[in-house]
Parts: C-alpha cells; sequence; structure tokens
C-alpha cells in the first residue's frame, strides 16, 4: 500500500468522515425504500383507491401519488448533495491536511 493511503487510513478525521457519510447514505437509502415500497404497495394492494380520481378531475390519486415519489426522491437528493458539499467535504479536506 502507497505511504499515503496508509496515512490517510490511519486518520481519525478519515474514519469519522467515513463513519458519518455511511450511517447517513444508510438511512437515506432506507426512507426512500421505504417510501418506494409504501408507493408500490398501494398500487398493488388498493388499486381502486390508487386510481381513484381527484374530484372534479381526471387525474387520478397515483398520479398525484407518484409525482410526490419522484418529488421526494428529488429533495433526498439534494438533502445528500448539500451535506456532502458541506460536512463531508470539509470533514475530507481536514482528512488531507493532516
Amino acid at each position: 500500500m502507497d505511504p499515503i493511503q496508509e496515512k490517510i487510513l490511519a486518520n481519525p478525521k478519515f474514519h469519522e468522515l467515513v463513519a458519518k457519510r455511511n450511517r447517513f447514505a444508510r438511512t437515506l437509502t432506507v426512507v426512500v425504500l421505504v417510501v418506494y415500497a409504501a408507493f408500490i404497495g398501494f398500487a398493488i394492494f388498493a388499486p381502486d383507491a390508487f386510481g381513484t380520481p381527484i374530484s372534479g378531475t381526471s387525474w387520478a390519486i397515483g398520479l398525484i401519488l407518484g409525482w410526490v415519489v419522484q418529488a421526494f426522491a428529488f429533495v433526498m437528493t439534494g438533502i445528500y448533495t448539500r451535506r456532502a458539499n458541506g460536512e463531508f467535504d470539509a470533514l475530507s479536506r481536514e482528512a488531507l491536511r493532516n
């Protein structure tokens, strides 16, 4: 192994970065999977409700829920990106500085 790699791997800031990033990524992954599973489960187990038009329109509840799920995924991506560009990049710089 390269001496630079060994130095980075021995740095406590690097281990802090990896632990925080992994914990955050796992949490967001579980949240997104639960939302997707709920959406699919709703479509499978309540197809009549899923296809019910919203009063006064031809838009079905399932269509709106699909858009909400997509918007949710977009927001989750933004949350991860914001934290990655802030806290995680700062920890990365500290680890490389030492």
